[in-house]
């Protein structure tokens, strides 16, 4: 649990709901402002302070709050990086990806109260990114909406978890066994198929694919967009492709924050953009942030 913040300038760190974060307060400084929440990748960015170097969004009015997710940092298990390996050794879909991806998600709405209960922040819904793995969990929570959310945006996002397995395999050099259990947490992941299911919330979604991304082709992320647009005509949905971001948006070993490159700062600036106008400039947020 998280202790009251009051006003603060400088970045907080603690744990919500048993999930490590790191929050930086509003630019503005306001005692209330929304929430938008990150969730970092399983590549640099690998930690809630590298996401938070990656993407500060430094000049949006809202609370924006980082988080660890399941199996890294903190939360690695007993036996450690060590252990992780083996997993992906293992089945790197059904034990270490599909998990991840799945608690990730799961875990936003108490993550969610408990954030609210301890900064002064609006009571309107909130924002989601995610880069790479943890954009496919901000995927999965926009197509179960268990969580409320006002607008989102993910970067290189895995639309379909074969992606990663096939780049597993090219380097490697090992090929990936397709077992029953492996199918079935494909299909949970595969928001190709789950289009339907995302466009019925009708939040305003942002896709920022990498022109370098040697993981997720640029094409993935536009014809995601394409499929929810079919579903719902006029709904606020953009397509961004950075010619110069590789899948990885951030330096090794990905923990602490690196220094900006052009295309992070250009991929920075979509998502500050982006939130600055389906979020923090709402008339729903507005009246929140009067109140």
């Amino acid at each position: 649990m998280v202790a009251d913040t009051g006003i603060t300038t400088k970045p907080v760190s603690g744990t919500a709901a048993g999930v490590p974060f790191l929050a930086l307060p509003p630019a503005t400084g306001d005692a209330r402002a929304p929430l938008v929440l990150g969730l970092h990748a399983f590549e640099p960015p690998r930690a809630e302070a590298a996401l938070a170097g990656a993407v500060p969004m430094a000049s949006l009015p809202a609370w924006r709050v980082y988080l660890g997710l399941p199996l890294f940092g903190a939360r690695l298990p007993e036996g450690g990086v060590h252990e992780i390996n083996h997993r992906g050794e293992r089945d790197y879909l059904v034990e270490l990806f599909g998990p991840v991806v799945e608690e990730a998600a799961a875990e936003l709405h108490s993550v969610v109260s408990e954030l609210r209960a301890a900064f002064p922040v609006t009571d309107t819904p909130v924002g989601l990114v995610g880069v790479g793995a943890g954009a496919s969990a901000v995927l999965l929570a926009l197509a179960e909406r268990r969580t409320p959310v006002g607008a989102a945006a993910v970067v290189n996002p895995v639309v379909d978890p074969a992606l990663v397995v096939t780049a597993r395999e090219r380097r490697t050099g090992t090929p990936y066994q397709w077992t029953d259990r492996a199918q079935l947490a494909r299909a949970r992941l595969d928001f190709d198929d789950r289009a339907d299911e995302i466009a019925r919330g009708h939040v305003p979604l942002l896709v920022v694919n990498g022109g370098l991304d040697e993981v997720v082709d640029p094409e993935r992320g536009g014809a995601l967009l394409t499929a929810l647009a079919a579903r719902t005509p006029g709904h606020a949905l953009r397509h961004i492709v950075v010619p110069d971001l590789a899948h990885a948006i951030g330096p090794e070993p990905g923990l602490e924050p690196g220094p900006l490159t052009p295309a992070g700062v250009l991929t920075d600036r979509a998502l500050t953009e982006w939130f600055h106008r389906h979020l923090t400039s709402s008339t729903q947020v507005r009246a929140g942030t009067e109140a």
